[in-house]
Order: C-alpha cells, then structure tokens, then sequence
C-alpha cells in the first residue's frame, strides 16, 4: 500500500513515521508551502505574552526573533511542543481551539500587564483579537508566515496517479484539499484518481 502524504516537510515526518511502522510506503507532495515573512516581527518592548495559533506561527516566530523568555500561549499540544523544541522557556498550551485560548489567557493574564502579540498567518481562523478585546485585553496581530500553494503537481507523483500507483491520501485542510483538485484537473488527470 502506498499513500500520498500532502502536509509541508516540516509536519509530515512524524506522520510518514507512522504510516511506515504499519507498513504503508508513502510519497511526500508539499501542496500547500509555508514562507516567513522577514522582518514581519515588530519588536517585543511591553508584550506581556505572545499567542500562537499553529506550529508555522511557533517556526516563524523563532526565525524572526532570538528572545526565548517571552510566555508563550499556543492553542495546542502540538504547537507548544514546537515552541518547546524551539527554544522558547515558558510556553502553556490551550489544548483545543482558538475560544480555548482566548479562555486560557483570560484565566493567566491581566490585560493591565501590557500588550499580546498574535503571531500568525496571512489567514487566521476565528477571532482571537477580538474575543480577547473585548476582555479589556490589546492584542497586536503580526503576520510572520504566509502559505503558498503549489502551483503543479511533480512529474513523479503524476506518474503514480496515471499508473494507479497510490492507494489513498492525506488532506489536512480543505485548502489543501482544494488545491489537489485543482492541480489535478490542470494536469488532467481527474479520472486517474477515481
């Protein structure tokens, strides 16, 4: 069995791991990429705390600055243990969605303490700003990544599509979803995947 794994490199080690200890050979086909955005991070001066929101926000934010010190707040396990094995000392995870952080924060923090800082991409899900707002809190928003995706698909993994040579694949968000469907029907190979 073979399976096509779409994450970015940087997410998909762990789950090609796994796949391979079942005994399930895979190709990796980035179809949504992730670019820093340089120079995107104003400085840190009276943030009390900075908010994450995903493992890319975590990656970027440790390529934009060297501080470490800065309590971290991530919606999540994953994106915590990212910020952990980036260095970063003081970090607590959410353990659910961005309502759970903005919940998370607002039992931690006192918004009299200074400014958030909300590292992000160029597209965000929910409205932490504004739910944290709204509690009194200023919440700085930084867009530190952007994600780009693919633009055609590699001449290996068309050859495997045209032999029917992947039995499944891996999306993990419907963006990524989309951009399959269309980098497949460019390459009009649509009735190589049924």
């Amino acid at each position: 069995m073979r399976a096509l794994i779409t994450r970015p490199r940087d997410d998909a080690e762990a789950l090609v791991n796994e796949l391979n200890a079942a005994r399930v050979e895979t190709f990796i086909e980035p179809l949504l990429n992730i670019a820093s955005l340089p120079g995107a991070l104003a400085k840190l001066d009276r943030v009390q705390a900075i908010l994450l929101t995903s493992r890319n926000g975590a990656r970027a934010l440790a390529e934009e600055t060297d501080q470490r010190d800065t309590p971290i707040y991530a919606v999540g396990g994953a994106t915590a243990d990212i910020a952990r094995e980036l260095g970063f000392i003081k970090v607590e995870s959410a353990e659910g969605d961005s309502a759970a952080l903005a919940q998370l924060v607002e039992d931690r923090l006192d918004p009299g303490d200074g400014a958030l800082l909300h590292g992000s991409g160029t597209a965000v899900a929910g409205d932490l700003a504004g739910t944290l707002a709204a509690k009194g809190f200023t919440v700085r928003c930084e867009i530190l990544y952007e994600v780009r995706p693919a633009i055609r698909l590699s001449a290996e993994l068309q050859a495997l599509l045209t032999n029917g040579a992947l039995d499944g694949a891996t999306f993990f968000s419907p963006r990524t979803a989309q951009t399959f469907v269309n980098l497949v029907n460019a390459a009009g190979l649509a009735p190589a995947c049924r």
